[in-house]
């Protein structure tokens, strides 16, 4: 089993190629389209993690894991129209909102009892959001909620794979999650080929129609396909680490680096509110999952996205 120094040697690089996978959607989504996307990458890494799984791709429980993918499908459509839209300081902010959304969601389904301090902690996490989104100010845009209901999708999806997905693993997770991907993006880029009648949204990362590759577009989706693959084996190596929890606040990490590739790749400097509220998102996330809970399945909930290699959380980011 890793120690703890190896387990923050594999979450850190992790979260730093998660950021980045997010900053190469939020630049490329001016030309190609989320549907083309999930069609592309996935027919490149299924492979992959068929070898992964050793072929051992049947599950029981199927009709969980189906409902499981249909939540994180939901999260990410709800997360990626939102990235060409606001900073991605803020969407990383707002998204990490999901494990006080996972806390909440462990009392009413999971039956955990939440200590006070933990109460406490959700409290300051969600004052954080608020800060940020700023619902009565000039700058309001409703679109910073996109990210939060990505968060809650992501919470309902971890809440699944803890309660009735535990027995299938992460890399098989990760497999059909995939193929619901491919299914999904192959559907909808069939239906706008064929001429859907479109609502009167500005979301032409959702609406557009298949578009011609250039050698750089492979480049880039070779890119992302290696950096899912890399981030599913980093989390799979830190979240075996002795003190998960602490791997887990660290994916707040996620927020700085997001900050970076805003900064870097799109001139985006985040405001002094952004600021302190991903600070109070971080503290209070953090120490939901680092106070020790009490009650039936009494353990700390599964972070954010990166959660795709642990049995506890979900796979195939």
């Amino acid at each position: 089993m890793p120690r703890l120094p190896q387990g923050v040697a594999a979450i850190v690089p992790a979260v730093f190629a998660m950021a980045l996978t997010d900053a190469i959607i939020k630049h490329w989504s001016a030309g190609i389209s989320l549907w083309q996307i999930w069609v592309l990458r996935s027919l490149l890494v299924l492979p992959v993690l068929f070898v992964m799984a050793r072929g051992r791709v049947r599950v029981a429980g199927a009709g969980w894991i189906a409902l499981r993918c249909l939540a994180l499908i939901l999260m990410y459509l709800a997360m990626y129209p939102a990235l060409p839209l606001i900073d991605m300081s803020l969407a990383g902010a707002a998204f990490y909102t999901a494990p006080l959304f996972i806390a909440g969601l462990s009392a009413l389904v999971l039956g955990q009892r939440i200590a006070g301090l933990q109460w406490l902690a959700i409290l300051v996490g969600f004052a954080g959001l608020l800060v940020i989104v700023r619902p009565f100010g000039h700058a309001f845009t409703p679109v910073v909620f996109l990210p939060v209901l990505a968060a809650f999708c992501y919470a309902c999806a971890a809440i699944l794979t803890r309660a009735r997905c535990m027995a299938t693993g992460p890399v098989v997770m990760g497999f059909w999650l995939n193929m619901a991907f491919l299914g999904t993006g192959a559907v909808a880029a069939g239906l706008l080929q064929a001429g859907l009648p479109l609502p009167e949204v500005d979301f032409p990362f959702l609406f557009a129609t298949w578009q011609p590759m250039a050698e750089q577009d492979w480049a880039m989706l070779a890119l992302l396909s290696l950096l899912m693959v890399g981030v599913s084996i980093g989390v799979a190596v830190a979240y075996k680490s002795p003190q998960p929890a602490v791997i887990a606040t660290l994916e707040y990490c996620y927020m700085i680096f997001a900050g970076f590739w805003g900064f870097a790749l799109f001139a985006e400097v985040p405001d002094r509110w952004t600021l302190l509220g991903m600070v109070l998102i971080a503290a209070g996330g953090g120490a939901v999952l680092l106070v020790p809970r009490s009650g039936r399945g009494s353990t700390a909930p599964p972070p954010a996205r990166t959660a795709t290699a642990t049995p506890t959380a979900t796979a195939g980011r």
